[in-house]
């Protein structure tokens, strides 16, 4: 078995997508990064300079382009030594990192559901802009949960790729919903069947795949909705957990 390579990177700029996640747009410095969309690589962070580096793995949230460009979006996590080192990173600070790796990955073509919550949206990401840059015509919804409205990663991408593609919806629920929100509220699950639903009437008899990713209890729950209650098989159920 080929172990992964490691490699420098170099961070070029950073900015938050909202107020406890940052993007870091990264440069390997050796060469192209080639990678599948959905895949990870893990970073190795010197929080400690006497001893070892701390290693944390992150989704890779852009989709490959040839280039040595990739871009990750952290969660500071209190008290999370890694994530604390990553938001406070200045641009020009250089790393050590190792991948691609993971088999969290997207057949070409499939009518897709993806469902996330916080920042299990970046390899869903990754996957939707190659698809859509690829002129992918097949339908593909978008299910994100989050706390509150100002959590919404990539709003204003995600909505402009819905205006431009009429292939793709965006669907958002919100778990603590202010007084001025009016679109889903509550939990992935409590609307994960309704849209597998509506996909299957739009993929016109294509066997639709399911794509999942965050937190395990959120996982869990909506594959065990997928596979026991619907009856999905389990070749077209895709996860991928962050704990």
């Amino acid at each position: 078995m080929t172990l992964p390579p490691t490699f420098p990177v170099l961070l070029l700029s950073t900015r938050q997508l909202t107020p406890s996640v940052r993007e870091l747009v990264f440069q390997r410095e050796d060469a192209p990064l080639n990678f599948e969309p959905g895949q990870w690589l893990s970073l190795a962070l010197p929080v400690n300079p006497s001893g070892p580096p701390l290693r944390r793995s992150y989704s890779i949230a852009s989709a490959p382009d040839g280039t040595s460009r990739f871009e990750l979006a952290v969660t500071l996590v209190q008290g999370g030594h890694g994530s604390t080192l990553l938001h406070t990173l200045p641009p020009g600070a250089r790393l050590q990192a190792t991948g691609p790796q993971g088999f969290f990955t997207r057949p070409a073509g499939v009518p897709s559901l993806f469902v996330a919550t916080g920042t299990g949206l970046t390899p869903l990401r990754s996957m939707i802009l190659t698809a859509l840059r690829a002129g992918a015509t097949e339908p593909m919804m978008v299910l994100l949960g989050v706390r509150y409205e100002e959590d919404i990663l990539y709003r204003d991408e995600l909505e402009e790729l819905q205006r431009r593609h009429p292939n793709l919806q965006v669907h958002v629920t919100l778990s603590r919903p202010g007084k001025g929100w009016t679109g889903r509220r509550g939990y992935v699950q409590e609307h994960a069947a309704g849209l597998w639903y509506s996909l299957q009437e739009q993929a016109e008899g294509a066997p639709p795949h399911l794509f999942v990713c965050g937190l395990e209890r959120m996982v869990k729950a909506v594959r065990d909705l997928m596979r026991k209650q619907i009856g999905v098989p389990r070749d077209r159920v895709h996860f991928e957990r962050f704990d």
